[in-house]
């Protein structure tokens, strides 16, 4: 079985929600020209990813851009959220989007995964936000260590430097993954190194295909973050989106500078070829010896007990 599929590298309109989804909206009716089954977009890629949080202090953060992130981010199910499964279902195309999602009054970095039926199947959260980004996005829990069963097969996702963690990729890694969608931020070229290092590593510890996709930054995004509080650091680019083959070979990028499509055929084959060698997730496993427990139940602050 083949899979015609692809990594979107794109720029947000940065903290504008809406037109950011007619941006990744027109991304979906553009692949479905090109015949594409599986469309992979950036972490948080709705409406932008909050790089204020390392280049502005503490202070400014809240008061200034996490307000305006507040008031652009989508509850799920939403209607964004709804417009995204009715492209996926029209089009016919199974659909990864990174988003800024909201509950109450916390943030998570999200990952929509929309089957090409036009259903959502999970929105899952990144785990532990990294570094200077826990100023802004409160924490997943192990019911966001799943897969997805798709027309094509088992996919699963983990965003940015959750990939750094054994034990995550392994929690999805063993449930049967067969594609894997990695979401990353982009516009960071100083991190280029470790994407290069986990997404191929990830493939062949895995056994799967990796999609794995990056924003960029424009001009028009660092005129928005500028005030003279050291921006310095970020330049316009630093996109690093790449397809990746169950032995760790890029089939398509990395691209670091354009916004666009870049699409891979998925052969499963090489899924087949590769366990075949090394299976970690079954005979080269030794549960006997290591094995890893997953506590996949939703946690909640509040459990009302009724007499």
């Amino acid at each position: 079985m083949t899979v015609k599929a692809a990594a979107v590298q794109m720029a947000p309109a940065f903290l504008d929600t809406q037109a950011t989804l007619k941006k990744i909206l027109q991304y979906i009716e553009e692949a479905a020209g090109q015949g594409l089954q599986l469309l992979i977009f950036p972490e948080t890629i709705l409406p932008g990813y909050p790089y204020w949080a390392m280049t502005h202090d503490s202070i400014s953060n809240l008061s200034r851009f996490n307000r305006r992130l507040f008031a652009e981010s989508i509850e799920v199910p939403g209607p964004e959220s709804k417009e995204l499964c009715a492209a996926a279902k029209k089009y016919h195309c199974n659909v990864v989007v990174g988003v800024n999602e909201k509950e109450g009054g916390t943030l998570y970095n999200s990952q929509l995964i929309i089957n090409d039926e036009g259903e959502l199947l999970g929105c899952r959260r990144k785990l532990v936000p990294t570094s200077q980004e826990r100023m802004v996005w409160g924490r997943g829990d192990g019911s966001d260590l799943k897969v997805y069963q798709t027309s094509f097969g088992v996919l699963g996702a983990l965003i940015c430097y959750e990939h750094s963690n054994p034990l995550f990729r392994y929690s999805v890694q063993a449930q049967g993954e067969q594609v894997h969608a990695a979401n990353w931020p982009g516009g960071l070229p100083f991190i280029d190194h470790i994407m290069d290092a986990a997404i191929r590593h990830y493939a062949f510890e895995s056994g799967t295909f990796v999609i794995s996709a990056t924003s960029v930054l424009t001009k028009e995004i660092l005129d928005e973050l500028s005030d003279g509080s050291g921006t310095s650091k970020l330049q316009p680019g630093g996109g690093y989106s790449a397809i990746v083959s169950p032995t760790g070979i890029y089939l398509a990028g990395p691209e670091k500078e354009k916004e666009g499509l870049l699409i891979a055929e998925l052969d499963f084959e090489e899924i087949v070829g590769a366990k075949l060698i090394v299976d970690g997730q079954g005979h080269y496993a030794r549960p006997d010896v290591v094995q890893l427990r997953l506590n996949s139940s939703k946690q909640n602050p509040l459990i009302i007990e009724d007499e």
